[in-house]
């Protein structure tokens, strides 16, 4: 009889860092892959619909967790309303954290690890630095309604008696790269970049609404979805019960939007051409101005391997997926990513 190995359930799985690790995961010959998600949404079918794998409904994820967990070996917990300027907190409350508890509870119940995606939203201003202490948490300001149901959870997590045998909450940082094409205002600014090249010949970013930056220098930790599912594969494969928590996950470098738009003009082949907007005034009192990881707790708990510099990995997007996908690229979006 041929040998099955163990499920592995990644949910969010049709969206952007889920169907990268789900095609991570087929790459590394683990067959018996679930993905969860609300796959009706057709805008996000070429992300998922060639993969060899099972799909649950989002919605009916928890009753099939509870048949078949003597099957299932590991949970990625990557689904999440991901829209930072969504203001339904109720929403947010019922996709990011009463549903995250549930699943949590469940890989209480049934011992199962669980790894689940924060985010660097839950950091607000920054006024109290970007460590992963947990002594922190409670003390975090989020800057907008997303934040703080993030943080909610994880601030929960940590004060639950009960936890899976090895957890953890990665606070993503801003990714970018292959599979983000359907998320519209909150793909990355190098997806944006790409888009207004071609239909503008320039980009526009926003402009700083703050004296102590230049226009175009606000500055983030950009980093590449295959470094993020790198970082994952790790954790799970090495997972110690020692080591649960939250952590970080960015390349430990900020950079500059003006840094990240000069590096896409020059993997498309062009001399940079860029200008400045106002702000939208929706997400203005709420804009980060620096966000940057500290990754002494991810290097401290065995993850060594190097991050790919913001000039690489735009690099390898624009030339490998970007431009060869550029006649069927939608229409121009103005503006960053929030």
């Amino acid at each position: 009889m041929e040998y099955l190995r163990p499920m592995i359930v990644v949910t969010g799985a049709a969206g952007f860092i889920g169907s990268v690790l789900a095609v991570r995961l087929l790459e590394a010959d683990y067959r018996q892959l679930v993905l969860v998600d609300d796959f009706s949404v057709k805008a996000k079918h070429a992300n998922h619909d060639h993969l060899p794998v099972t799909r649950v409904d989002r919605l009916a994820f928890p009753e099939w967790l509870r048949t078949n967990e003597s099957q299932v070996q590991f949970i990625f917990h990557l689904g999440a309303r991901t829209d930072t300027t969504e203001q339904d907190e109720q929403l947010l409350n019922a996709l990011n954290l009463n549903y995250t508890k549930e699943i949590w509870n469940q890989c209480v119940e049934f011992g199962l690890p669980l790894i689940y995606a924060s985010s660097a939203a839950t950091y607000g201003d920054g006024s109290l630095g970007y460590v992963d202490s947990h002594d922190v948490v409670s003390d975090l300001q989020p800057l907008n309604p997303y934040g703080r149901s993030k943080n909610d959870f994880d601030a929960w997590a940590l004060a639950q008696e009960r936890q899976p045998y090895f957890w953890a909450g990665f606070k993503f940082f801003n990714v970018y790269g292959p599979n983000e094409f359907h998320k519209n205002r909150m793909a990355s600014v190098v997806l944006h970049t790409f888009r207004q090249v071609q239909a503008t010949g320039g980009m526009k970013l926003f402009r700083s609404h703050r004296e102590d930056y230049q226009d175009g220098h606000q500055t983030r930790d950009f980093v590449h979805v295959e470094d993020v599912c790198s970082v994952l594969l790790h954790f799970m494969h090495h997972r110690v019960q020692a080591h649960s928590g939250l952590y970080n996950l960015g390349s430990g470098k900020g950079r500059t939007f003006v840094d990240l738009a000069t590096a896409t003009f020059h993997a498309m082949g062009k001399e940079p051409n860029i200008s400045f907007v106002d702000t939208p005034e929706d997400i203005r009192d709420t804009y980060q101005y620096f966000t940057e990881a500290d990754l002494t707790k991810l290097r401290a708990n065995g993850y060594s391997a190097p991050f790919r510099s913001l000039e690489d990995g735009i690099d390898d997007y624009v030339k490998k997926h970007l431009i060869p996908a550029a006649p069927r690229a939608p229409r121009a979006t103005s503006g960053e990513s929030a």
